[in-house]
């Protein structure tokens, strides 16, 4: 499978590590220069792992050029919306996760599922923390966001999240930290007077989110349509 990397920082370089690993070909690395679309078109795939301010035009190229693109980028879901329209009227292909490690997708599912099961107990309060590396641009986290609108969907009794501790009673505070050295942690916590549940997901590497962004590239080559990690793995 040839490959296109849009965005070549820490993340980029993983995943052409696990790419190359695993047989494939990366036949162009685009940066801050921009993207040369008659080397694009040679990809089967391109990854998009770049910045915020860069997602948008980025994607919209890789639509415009046919060729299927997965992005892990954050901070830039404003635009969803278009990326859908474009992909659609095109039969492009495209897939979005804000994680996409196979271990934090698992988490979801668990915290979709803990949010329901506390329906009935209004006794807990509902928080997210969540912990990186000082260079992460966006807070809080694009998993931190999807856990709490994950949470929203399922737990009636909470309607938005807010990034500082200040909150009303409908609302989910999240908590930014920024430290090195730090892969990524969340921790959701339910908190009562007389305890505290919680689910928490450790990353040890960048290597779990290369590994599911290159097999998610893998998956999408010779579909049409948006998709979500939910549809490769199935959940």
């Amino acid at each position: 499978m040839k490959i296109a990397l849009i965005g070549y920082g820490k993340m980029g370089k993983a995943i052409e590590q696990v790419a190359l690993e695993r047989g494939h070909e990366i036949i162009a690395r685009f940066g801050s220069g921009g993207i040369d679309q008659n080397l694009l078109k040679q990809a089967d795939v391109a990854i998009e792992f770049s910045r915020p301010e860069a997602a948008f035009s980025n994607l919209q190229t890789c639509i415009g050029a046919s060729v299927p693109v997965v992005c892990g980028t954050t901070g830039w879901l404003n635009h969803m919306e278009e990326i859908h329209l474009q992909c659609q009227s095109s039969g492009g292909a495209f897939m979005y996760a804000s994680n996409f490690s196979i271990g934090v997708n698992i988490f979801f599912a668990v915290n979709r599922y803990l949010a329901s099961m506390m329906n009935i107990q209004s006794q807990y309060e509902v928080e997210i923390e969540e912990i990186h590396h000082t260079q992460k641009l966006d807070a809080p986290s694009g998993t931190a966001i999807t856990l709490a609108n994950d949470i929203i969907s399922n737990l009636s009794r909470k309607t938005a999240w807010v990034k500082e501790e200040a909150h009303e009673d409908n609302e989910i505070p999240i908590f930014s930290i920024r430290e090195d050295p730090a892969p990524g942690t969340h921790l959701v916590s339910y908190i009562s007077e007389i305890d505290t549940i919680d689910i928490v997901h450790t990353a040890h590497s960048r290597m779990g989110f290369a590994s599911g962004a290159v097999t998610a590239a893998e998956w999408i080559v010779g579909k049409k349509g948006v998709f979500t990690m939910k549809d490769l793995l199935g959940f």
